[in-house]
């Protein structure tokens, strides 16, 4: 029988790095390598290889004076770490959709021209849609893409659709640009099988912190609740408020 109060196996050396890294960043002006040694518990020799591996690897960095200093790769660490909390965030407010409405929830940003999916709440009861025909192709045709198409400036609409030409993907789909433009005016954008057959879709604009990179958080459903989701267009609102705010942290 395995004990299960066994202590867990340490790797000293990274006990040793780490407590290191914690010395160097408890001095942002900068520490030498003897008062580093000395408060994290270890011999100068000690101290200097593993410094040397830090300095490195772009976790520390020497300055002319001898002293230490944390480096880039700390900075994108906390960014990582920003990035992660906002997509647990972001994470549960689609959730909350999902479950609170029946539908699948997802959320995607225009960046650099293209669309990018940040991340879908699905589940057996809410299948998401396929998107592998590619959103940016398909922009006129779906809830996201007519969605993010309104947010943007009128140069740089053209230049989306000039870039991705009104193909038909069913018989509802939208293929002349002035009813597209049309439609571009609705307070809700929404996709009445114009992507799929058997499936409608409805979405509400997001914005990142900066306020210039776009998107949009839609759900799908069957057509015939869409009209029921219509009718919820101040909730998925006040749900993509939420993820503004999980954008701005």
């Amino acid at each position: 029988m395995m004990n299960e109060t066994r202590r867990p196996t340490l790797i000293v050396s990274v006990q040793r790095a780490l407590h290191l890294l914690e010395a160097v960043a408890s001095h942002p002006g900068g520490a030498p390598a003897k008062q580093l040694a000395r408060q994290a518990g270890l011999p100068l020799a000690t101290t200097y290889h593993l410094l040397r591996t830090l300095v490195h690897e772009g976790y520390v960095v020497r300055t002319s004076d001898g002293s230490y200093l944390l480096g880039d790769r700390v900075d994108s660490l906390q960014d990582d770490r920003r990035t992660q909390d906002r997509l647990v965030r972001i994470r549960a407010v689609l959730t909350s959709l999902r479950d609170e409405l029946g539908v699948a929830a997802y959320l995607c940003m225009y960046e650099e021209g293209e669309f990018r999916v940040v991340d879908i709440a699905d589940g057996p009861r809410t299948p998401r849609v396929d998107l592998s025909a590619g959103l940016s192709q398909t922009a006129h045709a779906t809830a996201i893409g007519k969605c993010v198409l309104a947010q943007l400036d009128p140069p740089a609409r053209r230049e989306h659709l000039a870039r991705h030409p009104l193909i038909g993907l069913t018989p509802h789909t939208i293929t002349h640009r002035g009813e597209l433009e049309r439609r571009l005016g609705s307070p809700l954008a929404l996709d009445r099988e114009e992507y799929l057959l058997g499936t409608g879709c409805a979405a509400v604009p997001v914005t990142d912190a900066s306020g210039k990179t776009v998107g949009a958080l839609a759900v799908s459903c069957s057509p015939a609740r869409l009209a029921k989701i219509e009718a919820c267009a101040p909730r998925l609102r006040t749900a993509a408020a939420r993820i503004n705010r999980a954008l701005t942290i």
